[in-house]
């Protein structure tokens, strides 16, 4: 009886029971409420297909989308204290710390690589948004900052894929005082004569926007990114008027001047290379626009300077014949 109790009855428990299945095997569009499943999702680099929206991916999807064979080098940046502040509201920051780092498998929100994009040697820089909302507090600032260092010293550009909330409350002035380090770090490589490039994604708000973000040599925008240091609803309520519609969205921000392009996900790679190509004078990319011979190019300008002459010389006569009086 214990047989037939202990092992027939599951076996035929487990048989009739109905299997309980993901529930994240289909992804909705926020825009269109297309259903798209997960793995043509992730194939699609995060973007619906149909309706063009680009989903959060993570900062490890992003490096690999990103770099030649998805093969980087990471960069460690250095330990910092965990919770200087002993800072508690509903819950200690040490718990979310914990919570984070196990949903994420990162040891803060963000992620450094070295690696080739296209042939190119660089390092880039990946802000996590499902880390605490990809907030800046310390250890995210010093991981930015060893990057940069790390550029300036090997001499490489660097690129930055910014994603985040803002500063992390939880460290307060501290994660605060990230925001001239960072600033500093820039400026480095500036005087180093470094490209760095910025690559704004949705959301990018807060200290962040006020800092790093908006430092680049060529600021780059996802479609329909987020992108301003308050949000919208608290300007409304500051200022008590109705916003415009896709207002501080890429393409709005793109019209009056914030950013220098809106680049899709699937083209940012390209992009960024022929960018890199030309700040750094590649003789590669060089080779591969159109050129003129020296004489063609003198040819051409004689050419056009005969053309502007005739039509000078129409033009003087027109206006003679204009100013003569009628027989």
């Amino acid at each position: 009886m214990n047989w037939i109790t202990n092992y027939v009855r599951p076996k035929f428990n487990n048989f009739w029971q109905r299997k309980e299945m993901p529930e994240n095997l289909w992804i909705k569009c926020p825009e269109t409420g297309e259903m798209v499943f997960h793995k043509d999702l992730e194939a699609n680099q995060g973007v619906i297909p149909n309706s063009g929206y680009h989903m959060r991916i993570s900062g490890k999807e992003r490096l690999i989308n990103f770099f030649d064979g998805g093969k980087f080098k990471a960069i460690k940046g250095p330990a910092v204290a965990l919770d200087p502040l002993k800072f508690r509201d509903q819950r200690k920051y040490t718990d979310r710390l914990r919570d984070a780092k196990a949903k994420t498998d990162m040891e803060d929100a963000v992620l450094a690589g070295k690696g080739m994009v296209d042939g190119v040697e660089l390092i880039s820089v990946v802000q996590d948004f499902n880390f605490m909302g990809g907030s800046l507090g310390m250890a995210a600032g010093d991981a930015i900052i060893t990057a940069m260092e790390m550029a300036v010293e090997e001499k490489l550009p660097l690129i930055l894929f910014a994603a985040s909330g803002g500063a992390r409350m939880q460290e307060g002035i501290l994660s605060l005082m990230q925001l001239p380090r960072t600033t500093v770090a820039v400026e480095r490589l500036k005087e180093a004569g470094l490209p760095y490039i910025v690559v704004m994604t949705n959301p990018t708000t807060g200290g962040v926007t006020a800092s790093y973000a908006m430092l680049g040599d060529v600021h780059i925008a996802e479609p329909g990114a987020l992108i301003g240091f308050a949000g919208p609803r608290v300007i409304e309520q500051t200022i008590r008027e109705k916003l415009p519609d896709g207002f501080q969205r890429s393409e709005y921000l793109l019209e009056h001047g914030m950013v220098d392009m809106v680049v899709p996900r699937h083209e940012l790679k390209s992009t960024i290379s022929n960018l890199l190509g030309l700040l750094m004078k590649n003789p590669q990319v060089l080779l591969a626009l159109p050129s003129v011979e020296p004489g063609e190019e003198a040819e051409n300008n004689q050419d056009n300077q005969d053309n502007q002459d005739n039509q000078d010389n129409q033009d003087g006569a027109d206006e003679q014949a204009k100013q003569q009086p009628a027989d």
